[in-house]
């Protein structure tokens, strides 16, 4: 599986931004999702969906902010990030795995096998 992220891009504090990421082939049973990295931090889990059902999850920093939306039809998984924060600032993956993974796994980086190059928010303030 390929994955495409897109979408980042320089925006100011207090807007709105989807990036999305397009997959080479439907993942009818798996799992996608996305997380972050800060220059010189570890990357972080952002939030996942699954492929069958849409069930969501978020890490405790993404709730409220962050929506996480997937179109089955065209393989794609977005994720809308509003009241832009300068500390949002970061390089976004999108990542995919076929199977399933279970409920305590989804925020581990080793549960997605399927990885896509990443794209950069910068949040200006």
């Amino acid at each position: 599986v390929q994955l495409q992220a897109s979408g980042g891009g320089l925006v100011q504090a207090g807007d709105s931004v989807r990036l999305s990421c397009a997959a080479s082939e439907r993942l009818s049973s798996g799992t996608m999702g996305w997380f972050r990295q800060v220059p010189g931090k570890d990357r972080e889990f952002v939030a996942a969906i699954r492929s069958r059902g849409g069930t969501t999850f978020y890490a405790d920093s993404a709730k409220g902010r962050f929506t996480i939306s997937r179109d089955a039809a065209k393989n794609m998984m977005y994720l809308r990030i509003d009241s832009l924060k300068a500390e949002d600032t970061a390089v976004y993956f999108c990542a995919a795995n076929r199977g399933h993974i279970i409920n305590t796994a989804v925020t581990l980086q080793t549960s997605f096998h399927y990885w896509g190059q990443g794209t950069l928010v910068t949040v200006s303030s």
